[in-house]
């Protein structure tokens, strides 16, 4: 299955990844539940999306030796610059074994970082949005299926980047004129 309704499990079981990660982690100053499973009410892949954020990438390397010593090996970038990405490999542990997550490390000036944030809270703080957004979803897994994540992905990407763009413009707007812009 690509995407299912929305679970109240996902902030549950990302509050249990994020004891462990702050528990083990020492040079990081945020752990953010990012993407569709951290706006309320939104279907999804059911896959929490984490982004650890440091303050600057002196403190990478520390930060990859951590998440080594709990089970996790770098992929890279994945071709999004800033934006280091790490995957569950053999280590065994209760909490990260068990909920399917994605898991990142950026700067906290990186820019993909802003999106996802500002993408989140915004479809948070607006429901027509948030009902756009999950009628998009909807549309294409009505269209090609609910069991290729790779085509939902891409059909994604290229057919509603428009709507990304439309909702990242739209929040920059409202958050700059709040104050609430960082």
């Amino acid at each position: 299955m690509v995407i299912e309704e929305y679970n109240e499990n996902w902030v549950k079981d990302f509050g249990q990844i994020k004891e462990v990660l702050e528990t083990n982690l020492t040079h990081i100053i945020a752990i953010e539940h990012v993407g569709s499973t951290a706006i309320i009410g939104m279907c999804a892949k059911p896959i929490i999306d984490i982004d650890l954020v440091i303050d600057n990438n002196t403190y990478f390397e520390q930060t990859r030796t951590e998440l080594e010593a709990l089970g996790y090996s770098h992929e890279g970038d994945l071709g999004i610059a800033g934006r280091e990405a790490f995957e569950r490999n053999n280590v065994k542990n209760e909490v990260l074994d068990k909920i399917n997550h994605h898991l990142y490390v950026c700067a906290k000036d990186n820019e993909e970082l802003k999106r996802h944030i500002v993408f989140r809270d915004y479809l948070n703080a607006h429901y027509e949005a948030l009902t756009e957004y999950r009628d998009i979803k909807k549309s294409i897994v009505e269209k090609y299926g609910n069991d290729d994540r790779g085509k939902y992905v891409s059909v994604k990407e290229a057919e509603y980047g428009w709507f990304f763009e439309r909702i990242i413009k739209e929040a920059e707007r409202e958050f700059a004129v709040s104050g609430n812009w960082d």
